[in-house]
């Protein structure tokens, strides 16, 4: 049957896998599919997690309060291969019933204290050193609103936009149109945004900032969904582009981007800082 004489039923069922790269870990129902304990380090933090775009955000922010002298900012970073099905082991599902990266368990205090989904780690994270978002309330207001703004956008990007241009199975061209023109909508809207001030949230680098550059950085330096930069036009976005460079000159921006990534070069699956210096 061609997909456009697709009728669907009226209730849908589970009959075979979704087809393209990721079917054999998609799967309608939530919960673990082994048993299997999460590693734990001696820092304060543990992130079980991989070098994507949502990943890269939280390392770095790690990466930028250990630069700034917070020291308690110390964390072991697990990789957690989402192509293997770590993300459904027990110890996994324990910290995120979400089963997705990140994931972080902040073992600093007497208790363990696990935080889920990118957006809450770095909030947590920035209200617990005081780092990267503005105190006053227009700041922090402002900083919140474009932090849940990027939370907002990842679907369209990645599940969308990047599912149906890279990942699918087949080619189909009203997919591809209809979240290509999301995508450049988001993309004026930021370009517009950063014609009126140097960062996000104004002129502060906030953890605003990160969360947007984990997925337009990754499109700026060419790492996401091969051609789509070029596909997307994204170096005619100037404002973007200015921004996205000056986040990528960032020392602590170039070791976070590393962490939990596989390839000559890139940082140990568990490390401290200092083990990040020995390959940059």
């Amino acid at each position: 049957m061609a997909e456009a004489d697709y009728v669907p039923p009226k209730v849908w069922t589970w009959d075979s896998a979704s087809g393209g790269q990721f079917a054999n870990i998609n799967r309608p129902i939530a919960g673990p599919t082994h048993d299997k304990d999460l590693p734990r380090g001696n820092h304060p933090f543990q992130l079980y997690s991989l070098g994507t775009p949502n990943g890269q955000k939280v390392t770095i922010l790690f990466e930028e309060l250990l630069a700034a002298g917070f020291t308690a900012a110390e964390y072991d970073a697990w990789r957690i291969r989402i192509m293997d099905a770590d993300q459904f082991s027990s110890g996994f599902v324990g910290v995120n019933p979400n089963s997705k990266i990140p994931a972080l368990l902040d073992i600093s205090g007497s208790e363990p204290i696990r935080v889920f989904e990118s957006g809450a780690i770095l909030l947590h994270l920035a209200e617990k050193f005081g780092a990267f978002i503005p105190k006053d309330a227009t700041g922090r207001a402002e900083t919140l609103s474009w932090l849940f703004w990027q939370m907002s956008t990842a679907p369209i990007l990645g599940g969308g936009f990047g599912h149906f241009f890279k990942y699918a199975p087949t080619r189909i061209e009203y997919a591809i149109n209809r979240f290509t023109m999301e995508v450049k909508r988001l993309l004026d809207v930021a370009d517009r945004r950063l014609a009126e001030t140097r960062y996000f949230a104004g002129d502060d680098y906030t953890i605003a900032d990160i969360a947007i550059y984990g997925w337009f950085g990754a499109i700026y330096r060419n790492e996401t969904y091969e051609g789509s930069a070029e596909f997307l036009d994204f170096a005619s976005y100037k404002n973007l582009n200015r921004w996205a460079e000056e986040l990528t000159a960032r020392s602590a921006v170039q070791r976070g981007i590393r962490v939990n990534r596989d390839g000559e070069g890139y940082v140990p699956e568990r490390h401290s800082a200092a083990d990040i210096d020995a390959v940059l």
